[in-house]
């Protein structure tokens, strides 16, 4: 017996509602990037509702946005400064080691 023949079908079915799929969108939320797989009504609906934002927005490249992830330049809180203020305030800290982005956050809201 001759070996058989396979035919293997992907069934793209829209992430917002289970239609069939027309496509994946790729985009982009507070330096983040997704994606999500619409029909073509739902791609379209999402094209108008996000076009005054697109067209109010600035294009960035990729090398723009490598260049701006991770911590925006400014002076940096002092660590010490930073542990003694967290335990002041009743929060969880370790003596050593990273301190987490909340805390830094926090304490950069505080002062």
């Amino acid at each position: 017996m001759k070996g058989m023949a396979r035919n293997i079908a992907v069934v793209m079915t829209d992430d917002l509602d289970g239609s069939p799929a027309a496509g994946t969108v790729m985009f982009g939320v507070n330096g983040v990037t997704y994606e999500i797989d619409l029909s073509e009504q739902n791609r379209a609906r999402m094209e108008r509702e996000l076009a005054p934002y697109v067209a109010a927005g600035r294009r960035v490249s990729r090398s723009q946005r490598r260049a701006s992830a991770g911590r925006p330049p400014g002076p940096r809180a002092d660590r010490a400064v930073v542990r003694a203020w967290a335990k002041d305030n009743g929060l969880k800290i370790s003596e050593r080691g990273r301190i987490s982005a909340e805390v830094i956050s926090q304490y950069e809201a505080a002062h």
